[in-house]
């Protein structure tokens, strides 16, 4: 079967290299030289180049130059996995067999914009990685494969992304074969479910009347490889990195955001609404007992 790829993120890759290694090579890759956008971006042309794949460089995956390539290409299907743009018509038609879309979560609820962040920074109890059909909304087309992925209460975006992808990998492997046997089977999406928006650097911030939980929550969503939960000192942004809830038995009357104790420039205690945060790993700040972060 004739596989196009779309995609320029580490999952990308990572489906990409999946692929290539059970004897699925796609026959063409439309990708990024580079991108602001995505925190997680991958440049796939090394790849592509080591294992003979033709490849094209695009910032906008609906131009004609990038429909000309697929055209060209001829591909059975289409994959975009890990695109930060809606394709057009002109573009998911092309292939005979469809487009299919990935998104890590449980559809149709929680379409949108930063799905495991979301996930991460809402306290959820699980996610899902999802295939889907691209119809030319967001998120909305039927669903091809869908595994749900429990989050426990230690991940954070890396480790709940390395569970999303060590899932979806298996995914795309029996669904190529379906599509290949004409077996693959399309469920309708309900018009149930809801969409999560864009965040902004505002959502970042750690505001310390914030309950332990969802300061720990908002932390642990932010980290690495995404841009950091952070709070302000004077004029200074700090980004913070891991931290640890602790009770606050006998501070109950501790205002929120003072400086409990201070181990290091990177490890200090803070009390928030209803606990005591323990900030484990963040970028240097000057901080000393007492001080309070507002």
């Amino acid at each position: 079967m004739r596989i196009v790829l779309i995609g320029c993120v580490k999952s990308s890759a990572y489906f990409l290299n999946t692929l290539i290694s059970n004897a699925h090579c796609p026959v063409g890759v439309v990708t990024r030289a580079q991108s602001r956008m995505n925190s997680d971006f991958f440049d796939l042309s090394p790849v592509c180049a080591a294992n003979g794949i033709p490849y094209i460089q695009v910032t906008d995956a609906n131009a004609p130059y990038s429909a000309n390539f697929i055209e060209q290409c001829r591909p059975d299907i289409l994959y975009c996995f890990g695109w930060s743009q809606l394709l057009a018509p002109h573009i998911f038609q092309i292939p005979k067999l469809g487009t299919v879309g990935f998104h890590p979560a449980k559809l149709p609820n929680n379409r949108g914009r930063h799905p495991l962040i979301w996930a991460l920074a809402l306290g959820l109890s699980e996610t899902a990685s999802t295939f889907f059909q691209i119809d030319g909304q967001a998120d909305t087309g039927g669903i091809i494969s869908q595994e749900v992925i429990p989050i426990s209460y230690t991940d954070d975006a890396a480790s709940l992304y390395e569970k999303v992808l060590q899932t979806a990998g298996k995914q795309v492997l029996s669904f190529t074969e379906a599509f290949s046997n004409g077996t693959v089977g399309i469920q309708p999406q309900s018009e149930a479910g809801n969409s999560w928006r864009k965040r902004s650097v505002q959502d970042g911030k750690i505001d310390w009347r914030m309950s332990g939980r969802a300061i720990y929550n908002l932390v642990r969503a932010l980290t690495k490889p995404y841009p950091g939960a952070h709070f302000e000192w004077g004029h200074e942004i700090v980004k913070v990195w891991k931290v640890e809830e602790s009770p606050a038995a006998g501070m109950e009357n501790i205002e929120c955001g003072k400086v409990i104790s201070v181990q290091s420039p990177i490890n200090f205690y803070v009390k928030a609404y209803d606990s005591i945060i323990h900030v484990v790993d963040c970028d240097p700040v000057p901080l000393k007992k007492g001080d309070y972060l507002l």
